[in-house]
């Protein structure tokens, strides 16, 4: 996956709060393990320590809307701080729930405010764990909290030092996020050739809001697990138009990926199948790529891909 640009944030930076970095399904990689390894004390416990710079911010206007910080600049920030402005309400997020973010940039050298994302349009909500990095900036958060983070400069992305207004809109439970729903009356088909390679047919409708999945047929091996190593064929088309995007068919190979490592609505089709089997599943931009403004190719776009499962390698951590 892509991340977008936010002014002056770093694009490193960036990923870690609103965009985390997927890979497409195309490259052979490790078995990884599941956001959900980690405990909600571990996030709770990742929040970095708050300190003169984030403690120097004043927030005006409240969380769930674009924000005006002031300070006096310039801001020296020597290490990475995160203050809590607002607590919320509800229930913190768990270990592989999925965060729905807002975020204002501001120079911390000049006191310019940057761009801000999340509040005029839907982000998509990302999946926290402590690998990502993201509980640094907001811990375990609860639904409505807000945090102001001063992040140092970095020259290896050519960005001055920075603060942060990272507001949690809502913190969706991970078994919530992106559910496989059975298809409607009207769903892609699937036609495979003589040599085994599909052909997508879209019908000329409104996409599905949610992820729907269809088995094709149902293999007799194993069951692909969170975070497993898993081998495919695939081909997938825009709902929009029926164009093909991408397919390892037509490659001429399978590709070898992380069930981690791929955008969620791939990741939710993969797992709990067996092996040998052949799907079709039509995902979202929430579950895939993101609205048009995520500056990737397929943001905005439905996307149908039919999937046969080759192989999986179970992680073992």
């Amino acid at each position: 996956m892509r991340t977008r640009s936010l002014a002056f944030l770093s694009a490193t930076a960036l990923a870690a709060v609103l965009l985390a970095g997927c890979s497409s399904p195309s490259t052979e990689s490790e078995p990884t393990p599941s956001a959900t390894t980690a405990s909600s004390d571990d996030l709770c416990g990742a929040l970095a320590a708050s300190g003169a710079a984030s403690d120097a911010v004043t927030i005006e206007g409240e969380p769930g809307t674009e924000s005006v910080a002031t300070f006096e600049s310039p801001l020296e920030v020597a290490e990475l701080q995160a203050t809590v402005d607002d607590e919320g309400s509800g229930d913190p997020a768990e270990a592989g729930d999925y965060l729905q973010l807002a975020v204002t940039g501001y120079n911390a050298e000049t006191g310019e405010k940057g761009a801000s994302q999340g509040y005029d349009e839907t982000t998509q909500p990302q999946q926290i764990s402590v690998e990502s990095g993201l509980p640094q900036l907001v811990g375990c958060p609860k639904p409505g909290s807000r945090f102001v983070a001063a992040v140092p400069a970095s020259a290896e992305q050519g960005a001055p030092a920075q603060v942060w207004v990272i507001d949690v809109l809502d913190v969706i439970a991970a078994d919530d996020f992106c559910s496989v729903q059975e298809p409607g009356d009207e769903f892609p088909t699937v036609e495979f050739s003589a040599d085994g390679v599909p052909t997508i047919t879209v019908p000329a409708t409104e996409p599905p809001a949610e992820l729907e999945l269809e088995v094709l047929k149902e293999g007799d091996g194993e069951v692909v697990e969170p975070g497993d190593n898993v081998t495919v064929d695939y081909t997938g088309v825009k709902w929009s138009d029926g164009t093909v995007f991408d397919s390892s068919w037509e490659k001429g190979e399978p590709a070898t990926f992380s069930t981690n490592g791929v955008v969620v609505g791939f990741q939710r089709a993969l797992e709990g199948q067996t092996v040998g089997s052949q799907i079709l599943v039509s995902i979202p931009p929430m579950c895939g790529y993101g609205d048009a403004s995520s500056g990737n190719e397929l943001g905005g776009e439905t996307l149908v891909f039919v999937i046969e499962i080759i192989s999986t390698e179970h992680y073992e951590g």
